[in-house]
């Protein structure tokens, strides 16, 4: 399918942001114009994924096919959106999930669009980006808490800046599987799942209770479903929770007997399954952080990914700061980066059409690994290359997903040396993935001298899996190493389906 032409300047565009939840799948649609966001449409359907898991966390079938089904009806609303438009971001549920492979595959063919999995600090960040985009900006420092389906996020910021991230394998769902799956709701599960909850949030607990934080806010279902009845319940007076009304709420649901015997004002049908684990996980929070008031944000993870989403459009993209922060830390040489940035887009733009190597992504990963090819030198010289790319693939980076960063690490990782077979990372090592790593091999092995000096013009042409390098014969004489480096490429090219061929003239 062609990509929908591009708006002229200055016109108004479309934005999606779909977040994969392991409760409930949100969509948010948005018109964007001169940097300001239009909601135009909101759609949620309660998924469950989490619920999908079996004990080897795998996705059973039902769950799956109930997923698809929905995104199915979401990718009418998403497939003639721009790529560079929309992002779908998978969370805890797909984090966890041993085999979402096959699931994902299929996710992206139902949407025609790229699902990423994010990491939970990454969807921390994304949260407070959203909540603090619904509220005024004020000097105020919050704490921002966040109780999804599987996980629940606690961040400390400032305006738009989160200072400290958590994400904890706590969740409405989780808690209502593991407290109250027979359907029964007593006092005594009640306090097993707060206790559990208790445990979990006791290693991460001093971090918030002594930062001074002037306000606490609240986002997504479990929040605004006990706001929401807490409203009914008070005659719509309440603008907030307060742990007072968290503990009329397990009154009322311990009353209640029976999940399928709650009735509460303002609480959907869908939600009353999970809502007794998602309050045990509040009343948790509440209680660990000594919380006397929070209040509640619309905002949250879909309205914080169309943020980010809006920077990219306008070149602020995060991802650009995440790869300037890290050059800075490992004290990567900037210059000698540039070097190799600057050769490897160079390659990259004459080998773009016959590798088709054009998306915009692609080019942004090149770069970003030309950047921090030597990230592991600061950790030793010797298998420096190997450093960086395990730093790379676990370490947290702010804007990048798990394959985003599993890719970067592999490019450098494989930026130097044999292209061992036995080598763990080279299964992943194909297609534009391969192609991308033998440019950057070369953009390194031609700045073999970290000298100053410009290169003279190098040509690349591509045929397949064939590569000839055209360089001046008398740069050749003049850079004996490098002539033999690219030699010893060729060679090491061997044990992948490249091949490379040097000419001089």
């Amino acid at each position: 399918m062609a990509e929908p032409a591009l708006p002229a300047n200055g016109a108004p565009r479309e934005l999606a942001a779909l977040d994969l939840g392991s409760n409930s799948f949100h969509l948010i649609v948005a018109q964007e114009s001169g940097g300001h966001l239009q909601t135009l449409d909101k759609i949620r359907e309660m998924v469950r994924l989490a619920e999908g898991l079996d004990d080897r966390q795998r996705l059973t079938a039902t769950a799956s096919h109930r997923a698809l089904a929905c995104l199915e009806r979401f990718g009418q609303r998403l497939r003639h959106l721009r790529r560079e438009n929309v992002r779908v971001v998978g969370t805890n549920a797909l984090r966890k999930a041993h085999d979402s492979e096959a699931f994902i595959e299929s996710a992206e063919q139902a949407l025609g669009h790229r699902v990423e999995i994010i990491s939970g600090r990454e969807e921390a960040r994304l949260i407070y980006l959203g909540v603090s985009h619904d509220l005024e900006d004020n000097h105020d420092r919050r704490l921002v808490i966040d109780i999804g389906g599987g996980s629940t996020e606690l961040i400390l910021g400032r305006h738009f800046q989160p200072e400290v991230m958590e994400s904890l394998y706590i969740g409405c769902v989780a808690q209502s599987q593991q407290c109250f799956a027979d359907g029964a709701i007593t006092r005594r599960a009640f306090k097993t799942a707060i206790n559990h909850c208790l445990r979990e949030l006791e290693a991460v607990r001093s971090q918030y209770t002594e930062s001074a934080w002037d306000v606490a806010i609240g986002a997504s279902g479990t929040v605004l479903a006990a706001a929401d009845v807490l409203a009914g319940l008070q005659n719509g007076e309440a603008n907030g929770i307060r742990p007072a009304g968290v503990a009329d709420l397990i009154d009322r649901l311990i009353e209640a007997k029976r999940l399928d015997q709650i009735d509460l004002p303002g609480l959907s049908p869908e939600r009353r399954a999970v809502f007794p684990g998602g309050v045990a996980v509040l009343a948790a929070v509440i209680e660990s952080l000594n919380i006397k008031f929070l209040e509640v944000s619309q905002g949250a993870l879909r309205e914080g990914l169309l943020q980010d989403l809006l920077g990219r459009v306008h070149h602020q993209d995060i991802r650009d700061a995440t790869v300037r922060n890290l050059m800075d830390r490992y004290h990567v040489d900037a210059a000698h980066a540039k070097r190799v940035r600057d050769t490897a887009l160079a390659l990259l733009a004459q080998v773009a059409v016959s590798w088709r190597l054009q998306a915009a992504e692609q080019r942004l990963l090149l770069a970003w690994a030309a950047d921090l090819h030597e990230i592991g030198m600061d950790i030793a010289h010797n298998q420096y290359h190997k450093h960086g790319g395990y730093l790379l693939a676990h370490m947290d980076m702010p804007g990048f997903s798990r394959l985003d960063q599993s890719q970067l690490g592999t490019l450098v990782r494989l930026h130097r040396r044999k292209f061992a077979v036995e080598d763990e990372a080279l299964p992943m090592v194909k297609g534009a993935i391969l192609r991308l790593t033998a440019l950057l091999r070369l953009a390194v092995i031609l700045h073999r001298s970290r000298s100053s000096d410009p290169l003279p013009h190098v040509a690349i042409e591509a045929d397949g899996g064939q590569m000839v390098v055209t360089l001046f014969k008398e740069w050749l004489a003049k850079h004996p190493l490098t002539k033999l480096d690219l030699k010893e490429e060729a060679r090491y090219l061997q044990a992948s389906s490249l091949s490379l061929k040097v000419k001089a003239r």
